[in-house]
């Protein structure tokens, strides 16, 4: 026996060797998709596209034959010139060789270009990672019905009519009840014609008196009976929420660098793909804040340059004003990510504290708060750094039990596992552990 595969592959490509090709060399795809976060605005952080990966970590073991030394025999088709013992000549100037010459306009790819569907790329992305404990408490709080396919029943909507169920049922009940064939009482009316034709007086009297049995049966057992009929059964069944919203806040006074605004896009991007991820529909809120706060696009979030102090305060009024017009917690699943420098008023701490407690985190399926620092900030040895007034504030509140996970970050490498710190899996933490 033969087995032939011949289902088609993927945009042309081979889908043997390129489901090959991920496994060997999936530590260096992964490596490159996350390189890819701060490159991408947030919205766009799910799609697939190509990455680069290094050219000499590309390359597939092969066997080669030895230049030199043992027996070699060719046959090379179309050959007019020459014998067995010629010597072939070197072409001019190497060309058909492997030469070292190197390109006259400096020009190149010294990368290897891999395209990632959207699937791959947000299964390399997400793998280990799993909504926390409290965003699953509130997630299983939050529930809609939702109407799903459970069997059969005998009575319903004109609109749910299991036609093959019902055709399957008469065909079974016809069946166990021997009613007979249409093209069975034809050829026995065509039968009793031709005795009849014949002269065979007899015989044309017993096939009618046959035949009149079985159309009496066939009349008696018909073709669909209620008892066939059946209807497709929907039964409601709690669904978590499908639908989420994401505020971003961030600090973007004078004493934001760049360099911390690139961080905490960094941050963003990651928890919009794993929101994503988990639900049908994802919708983003940015919120600024100086001493002011107001809901701007995402360039102006990152990009607009803005001076004064910091009042954080204000855009935990601006978010609650936003989630009060267009977000109800009980019909969205509410995430917050606020990246800050740790710089606030001291006077507004208090305020800050009592939003959080009050009426945010009460809402909120999760609340997380990134201190971004300076890359190039050090100190000397035996140098006690003091927290932040906000890192001071937020560590009170988590003391008394307010579902608020912190985290500091300083660097872009330091992005990724702290994210993967927040919501990595417990079980998969164990394992680890254990092995």
């Amino acid at each position: 026996m033969h087995i032939v595969d011949r289902r088609l592959n993927p945009s042309g490509k081979s889908l043997a060797n390129r489901q090959r090709f991920m496994r060997r060399a999936k530590a260096m795809v992964r490596k490159a998709v996350h390189e890819t976060a701060g490159q991408r605005s947030i919205t766009e952080g799910d799609e697939g596209g190509e990455v680069a990966l290094p050219a000499q970590g590309v390359h597939e073991p092969s066997l080669h034959r030895a230049g030199s030394g043992g027996m070699r025999e060719y046959l090379l088709p179309g050959n007019k010139r020459y014998v067995e013992g010629d010597t072939l000549p070197r072409p001019p100037g190497g060309e058909g060789g492997a030469g070292s010459e190197g390109s006259p306009d400096g020009e190149g790819e010294d990368d290897f270009r891999f395209a990632l569907s959207r699937d791959e790329f947000v299964e390399l992305f997400l793998e280990d990672l799993d909504l926390p404990d409290l965003a699953k408490r509130r997630l299983m709080e939050a529930e809609a019905p939702v109407w799903q396919r459970a069997g059969y029943a005998v009575s319903g909507s004109p609109s749910n009519l299991a036609l093959t169920r019902t055709v399957r049922n008469s065909l079974s009940r016809r069946i166990a009840l021997r009613r007979p064939k249409l093209d069975e009482i034809a050829r026995l009316a065509e039968e009793a014609d031709a005795a009849e034709a014949a002269g065979a007086t007899q015989e044309a009297a017993e096939l009618r008196e046959k035949l009149a049995r079985l159309r009496l049966r066939a009349s008696l057992i018909p073709f669909i009976d209620p008892l066939d009929v059946r209807y497709k059964r929907f039964d409601p069944h709690p669904r978590p929420v499908a639908q989420a919203v994401m505020f971003c806040l961030m600090d973007v006074s004078g004493s934001m660098t760049e360099h911390m605004k690139d961080l905490a896009k960094r941050f963003y991007v990651l928890l919009y793909i794993f929101l994503k991820r988990r639900y049908k529909n994802v919708e983003v809120v940015f919120i600024r804040h100086t001493h002011v706060a107001q809901e701007v696009d995402e360039e102006t979030f990152f990009n607009s340059p803005e001076t004064g102090g910091t009042v954080v305060s204000t855009a935990l009024e601006e978010m609650i004003r936003v989630i009060g017009e267009r977000y109800p917690a009980d019909s969205w699943n509410i995430y917050a990510a606020q990246a800050s420098d740790g710089d606030n008023t001291a006077s507004d701490n208090d305020r800050t504290a009592g939003l959080l407690t009050q009426t945010l985190l009460p809402a909120c399926q999760y609340y997380a708060y990134l201190e971004v620092g300076r890359d190039a900030d050090h100190f000397p040895p035996g140098f006690i750094r003091r927290e932040s007034d906000l890192w001071q504030t937020y560590a009170a509140l988590i003391a008394a039990g307010a579902p608020i996970a912190m985290r500091k970050v300083s660097h872009r490498r330091d992005i990724y596992p702290v994210f993967r710190d927040l919501f990595a899996r417990k079980d998969a933490g164990q394992e680890a552990a254990l092995s």
